[in-house]
């Protein structure tokens, strides 16, 4: 947070105009006596330096715009979340196709997918075709995505993690 006006309670600041131009060492008293001639607000912008460096600046109107770019900034970042795609060993090829193109348009979206087939009842002593569907998962998302993390057996669940390339 800045000092502002009254709060500035060094022996002497280097003072700088409201257009960027140098306006000298001085007091804050002297440099308070100049803020309100002009209608303006002395706003301490470097501490640390020596001496501390105040600039005149309509303060309101800079945390406007301060805001502003931190929303515009804010607005511009992406959040990348896990997608998960379930599968059962069972899959026919429309659905398994359906998928793919669900998980490549998740990868294409710049998202990691979580690729799992669930096995239930007897399909547990195959887990075998579960490993096979999730490699073949995996070679065919291939060119738009790196296997982050191969397939791996918890509890029912076999799942494969993709994460999209870089470098597009």
């Amino acid at each position: 947070m800045h000092e502002l006006n009254e709060d500035i309670n060094d022996k002497e600041i280097r003072l700088i105009g409201s257009e960027g131009e140098q306006l000298g060492i001085m007091t804050p008293d002297e440099a308070l006596k100049i803020a309100d001639e002009q209608g303006l607000d002395l706003v301490k912008i470097s501490p640390q330096a020596v001496p501390p460096v105040c600039k005149l600046m309509n303060y309101g109107k800079f945390r406007f715009e301060q805001s502003k770019r931190e929303k515009e900034a804010k607005k511009n970042q992406h959040v990348v979340e896990i997608k998960e795609i379930r599968m059962s060993p069972g899959i026919d090829v429309g659905d398994f196709n359906t998928k793919l193109k669900n998980a490549q348009k998740f990868i294409a979206d710049g998202n990691r997918v979580k690729v799992s087939v669930r096995f239930r009842g007897r399909e547990m002593a195959h887990t075998d075709i579960g490993k096979d569907l999730l490699d073949r998962f995996a070679e065919q998302c291939a060119e738009t995505a790196n296997l982050e993390k191969g397939a791996k057996l918890e509890g029912r669940m076999m799942s494969i993690f993709l994460s999209p390339k870089t470098g597009k």
